[in-house]
């Protein structure tokens, strides 16, 4: 009888486990679908940043969306416009330190292997922030158009989420792009604070300040919306011509802050090409390396102060 009781015991309870199991199987395969639904459906739409291409180290890229740099490097792509993913951009990037490590380290001199593969990632960082200004300062040509449509559609009476969805279908890039990731978010149920602040998170400048606390303050509190939209398409117009200006006069300096530490790298190989194998006897000992150090060092401050002297804020 116990016998009996213990083999039907143990049968429910495998029947229990076959039923949880086939429950888990299904609920996984459905929500695998309809994620991948929601992939293809966004896809479809440009509403991914990640859409159009095949992607490749998807799972370094997993990886690295868990992490705190990873989820920095992925805004500060989603800010540069590259469509290109965390995983991607850290493996060529690896490969560009690998390749520059060894070619300073045959080049040169072992010494200046680390050094090169140091170099290259800051070669990265200044790219990364050179493109994200570019897509700033293209967003910011853009905006005396985006205030004067916004102003038009306001005052033919439209919302204004109806005239940021307006202006994101008749700009360009990158204003376009931007503005319909804004309205994408109001139409999910977001606020107009919440999405303007982060497109102004996004693509920092004063002019886009101004614009965002503009239609902020306007949405809040109502108000002469149109009019003041046109006064600021008005001063839009005028700080764009007086950067244009001052980006011109300072170009030449700009030009000497990059020419600076060019002339240092020239100079290593110009020195090892006069007399094969003096860079390996200068950084063979302690001190000729602190003395290669201590230059890389003063080329370094020359140009941040280059930089920083020459940077004037409009």
């Amino acid at each position: 009888m116990e016998l009996s009781a213990l083999v039907r015991l143990t049968t429910g309870i495998t029947l229990l486990a076959c039923v949880l199991a086939v429950a888990g199987l299904h609920s996984y395969a459905s929500g695998r679908a309809r994620r991948q639904a929601l992939v293809d459906r966004l896809a479809a739409t440009g509403q991914t940043h990640y859409a159009g291409r095949r992607r490749h180290f998807p799972g370094l890229d997993r990886r690295l969306r868990r992490t705190r740099l990873g989820r920095a490097l992925e805004l500060r792509l989603a800010a540069t416009g590259l469509d290109v993913t965390p995983g991607e951009f850290t493996a060529c990037l690896a490969v560009a330190v690998a390749g520059l490590w060894l070619i300073g380290q045959a080049a040169l001199a072992p010494f200046f292997g680390p050094l090169a593969g140091l170099l290259g990632i800051w070669a990265a960082v200044q790219f990364l922030a050179w493109q994200r200004q570019k897509r700033i300062e293209r967003f910011i040509n853009q905006l005396p158009e985006l205030a004067r449509i916004l102003a038009n559609a306001t005052q033919a009476g439209l919302a204004l989420r109806t005239a940021i969805g307006m202006a994101a279908e008749e700009l360009e890039a990158p204003a376009g792009e931007e503005l319909g990731k804004v309205a994408n978010q109001l139409a999910v149920g977001a606020s107009m604070d919440d999405a303007l602040g982060e497109l102004a998170d996004r693509l920092p400048s004063r002019e886009l300040v101004v614009l965002v606390t503009t239609l902020v303050l306007s949405n809040r509190a109502g108000g002469q919306v149109v009019s003041a939209l046109r006064n600021l398409t008005e001063t839009l117009e005028e700080r764009k011509e007086t950067r244009r200006e001052v980006r011109t006069q300072l170009s030449q300096v700009n030009m000497t802050s990059y020419a600076v530490p060019v002339l240092g790298v020239g100079s290593l190989f110009l020195m090892n090409g006069v007399k094969d194998g003096a860079l390996e006897r200068m950084t063979g000992s302690p001190a000729g390396q602190i003395a290669v150090l201590v230059a890389f060092g003063l080329y370094t401050v020359g140009f941040v102060l280059i930089r920083r002297l020459s940077r004037i804020d409009v």
